[in-house]
Parts: structure tokens; sequence; C-alpha cells
């Protein structure tokens, strides 16, 4: 019988709804952390994880040697990898693609990459004008990226030393 006479109360009191407009009251008044986003930005972790590219060495030729770990630890199934047989007998890819639609970004095949070949850059703020065409990011447009954003991604892979290994 108590416990209903409780319940009566709480529920016709509105005793809840006092409790979330007491909090609302308390914080109507303090300071405001919103962030203007296109002209602020908020920093990043040297860990974070946007949009994909290849390295190069630094004499110009291509770190992948098409061993397809990254291929095989995807769990999203969003690397397609066809590797060729170079003259001198290495492997290299012949195509490097990845479905941007399927990825989730996990990462798994940076970490798999025994040459540092493919890295998640800074970049977060990419949009495709025709879906249909431009989800499937192919082998050249990933060395372009890694050849264009090659200083931060060398910068933000020594920071982040300390956590590997």
């Amino acid at each position: 019988m108590g416990i209903d006479i409780k319940r009566f109360i709480k529920t016709f009191g509105l005793v809840e709804l006092c409790q979330g407009l007491g909090v609302t009251g308390r914080h109507m008044f303090s300071k405001k952390f919103t962030i203007m986003y296109p002209e602020e930005k908020t920093p990043k972790s040297v860990r974070f994880r946007g949009l994909h590219a290849q390295r190069r060495y630094e004499d110009g030729s291509e770190r992948c040697i098409a061993c397809k770990l990254c291929e095989a630890v995807c769990p999203a199934l969003a690397i397609t990898i066809e590797s060729t047989e170079l003259p001198n007998g290495e492997r290299r890819t012949k195509s490097y693609d990845i479905d941007l639609f399927k990825c989730i970004y996990c990462g798994f095949c940076e970490e798999a990459c025994p040459v540092d070949a493919i890295v998640l850059t800074h970049i977060h703020e990419f949009h495709m004008e025709d879906p249909a065409t431009e989800r499937v990011i192919d082998k050249q447009r990933l060395l372009a990226l890694g050849d264009e954003h090659e200083a931060s991604i060398a910068a933000n892979r020594k920071q982040d030393i300390p956590y590997h290994r």
C-alpha cells in the first residue's frame, strides 16, 4: 500500500519533470562550448582515421608489395587487390581498390601492412559528386593522396611511434 502512494505522488506530483527542469535551469546560464565548425576546428588525435592514402618510398617507388594482408584483414571486405609480378621477381599491385561505402575506417588495413604502405589520413572532409562512380577509390587516387599529404602523414606516424610495438 505504501508503494502505491509513493508512485501516485511521484506520477501526479510531477517530480521527474521538476528534476529535469532543475537540470535545465542549472545549465542555462553556464558558459557554452559550441564550436563554429567551418571557421573553428577541434584538434584531432594523431591516431585519427580518415580517408585512405598509399605511401611511396623516398626514391618514389611504391611501398605496396601486394601481400594482400590488408584485403584479408578487412572486416567489411572493402579492399580488392590484383597483383602482378615484375621481371625482377618482385610483386606489385596491378589494381588496388577501396570501396568507401563499405569501409568502416577501422584501421585494420593500416595495422596489417608490413611496409606501412596503406595509411588512414586526417582527411575527413570529403564528398562525392557522383557516388556511383566515385565511391571506389583506386590505386592512382590513393597514391596521389599519399604524395599530396606525405608530410603530415610522416609527422603523424612519427608522433604515434610510442604507441606501437
